[in-house]
C-alpha cells in the first residue's frame, strides 16, 4: 500500500487549482510544460541552497502534475499523447529535485563516515536510479502483457498500490527534508527506499504473471 492509491480522495481538494487552470485556457500538456518549468526552479534554488523555496516550487509542481489529468476531464481534449507526456514529465520532476538537492553541497554520507566524496554521488545516482526504475517498471508491463484498459484517460495500473515507497512518497520525503533541513536524510531514503520498492513491485509482478 502507498500514497498512490488515496489520489482519488487527495484530488477533490484540488478541484478548485483545476478549475483555476480551466478558467486560464491551460491545456494538459500546457500544465505539464509548468510542472517541469517548476521542477528546474526548484533543482536551481536546491542547487544554490535556497532549499525552502526549493521546497514550494516542488510542492507547485507536484501540485499541476496531479491537476493535469482532472483538466483534461474538465475540457475533454485527454489524448493518449497527454497520458504519455504525463509520465515523462513526472520523471523530468523527480530527477530534477534529486539532482538539484544531490549537487547542492549537502554532506550525505561523508557528513558520519570517512568516504571519498564520491559516495555522496553515489547516492544520489542510486535515488534518480532508484526513482525511475520503481516508474519504469509499469511501462514495461503494459507493452510485455498488454494491459490497455482504460481509466479516466489512462490505461489501469495494475501496480496501483503495490510497492511501499512510490512517487508521491519520493515527493514527500524530499518536501520534508529541504523544510527541515535534512535533505541529506531525505536523499538516503529516497536511494534505499525506491530501490527496494522496486524489488517489491518485481516480487510481486513475478508472483502473478509467471
Amino acid at each position: 500500500m502507498n500514497i498512490t492509491a488515496l489520489r482519488p480522495r487527495l484530488m477533490r481538494y484540488l478541484e478548485p487549482v483545476a478549475n483555476l487552470c480551466v478558467r486560464a485556457g491551460l491545456t494538459p500538456n500546457q500544465i505539464s510544460v509548468l510542472s517541469i518549468g517548476f521542477a528546474v526552479l526548484c533543482a536551481i534554488l536546491f542547487l544554490y541552497q535556497h532549499f525552502v523555496l526549493g521546497a514550494l516550487a516542488l510542492f507547485t509542481a507536484a501540485v499541476l502534475d496531479l491537476v493535469d489529468g482532472s483538466v483534461a476531464r474538465k475540457m475533454q481534449n485527454a489524448t493518449r499523447f497527454g497520458a504519455a507526456f504525463d509520465w515523462i514529465a513526472d520523471k523530468y520532476v523527480d530527477a530534477l529535485a534529486i539532482l538539484g538537492a544531490g549537487f547542492s553541497g549537502i554532506a550525505i554520507l561523508t557528513r558520519f563516515w570517512a568516504v571519498p566524496p564520491a559516495a555522496d554521488l553515489a547516492v544520489v545516482a542510486l535515488a534518480v536510479f532508484g526513482s525511475m526504475m520503481n516508474t519504469f517498471i509499469k511501462p514495461v508491463v503494459y507493452a510485455e502483457v498488454g494491459f490497455t484498459e482504460r481509466k479516466d484517460g489512462k490505461i489501469d495500473d495494475p501496480l496501483e498500490g503495490i510497492g511501499f515507497f512510490g512517487r508521491p512518497e519520493t515527493i514527500i520525503v524530499l518536501l520534508i527534508g529541504a523544510v527541515t533541513g535534512f535533505l541529506w536524510l531525505a536523499i538516503l531514503l529516497i536511494a534505499v527506499c525506491t530501490n527496494l520498492s522496486a524489488i517489491q513491485r518485481i516480487g510481486y509482478l513475478h508472483g502473478r504473471l509467471k
